[in-house]
């Protein structure tokens, strides 16, 4: 097998090793989409990517929180508890296209807004980080 020379583009560290992923690394996991307004668009978006709870899985990771951190050092705190089936995705393409850093790419935690108006809060709202570009698992 060729080695891939796609760039990572989420990195997972806080486990024994650092995990990293390519988007062909993220899309073998699974594609979930879904579609939903938000407070940072107009209209109804269509959403694809895997699911915080997919991810999630495939690291092992059952509880607690990781911090997640965006390109600009931005972060939030998200429990582990909102990798619920149904739930958000890091999605990677909008509207059919991939996301560029420009357009709030590589990833973008987006949750089902429209789907449960309990994702309809600040605190919910704060956890979308976009730019998305590194997870630490917290102890």
């Amino acid at each position: 097998m060729a080695e891939s020379h796609e760039p990572v583009i989420l990195t997972v560290t806080g486990l024994d090793d650092v995990v990293e992923y390519t988007l062909s690394d993220l899309e073998a996991l699974g594609l979930s989409s879904f579609q939903t307004t938000t407070i940072w668009s107009d209209g109804v978006q269509d959403f694809t990517g895997v699911s915080l709870r997919a991810l999630l899985q495939d690291l092992g990771v059952t509880e607690g929180v990781f911090m997640a951190r965006a390109i600009n050092d931005y972060a939030v705190e998200v429990p582990v508890s909102d990798g619920v089936e149904n739930g958000p995705i890091l999605a990677h393409h909008r509207n059919g296209e991939p996301m560029s850093v420009r357009d709030k790419g590589p990833l973008w935690l987006v949750y089902p807004y429209d789907l449960n108006s309990d994702y309809r809060s600040e605190v919910i709202y704060s956890r979308s980080i976009w730019q998305l570009d590194r997870i630490e698992i917290l102890p």
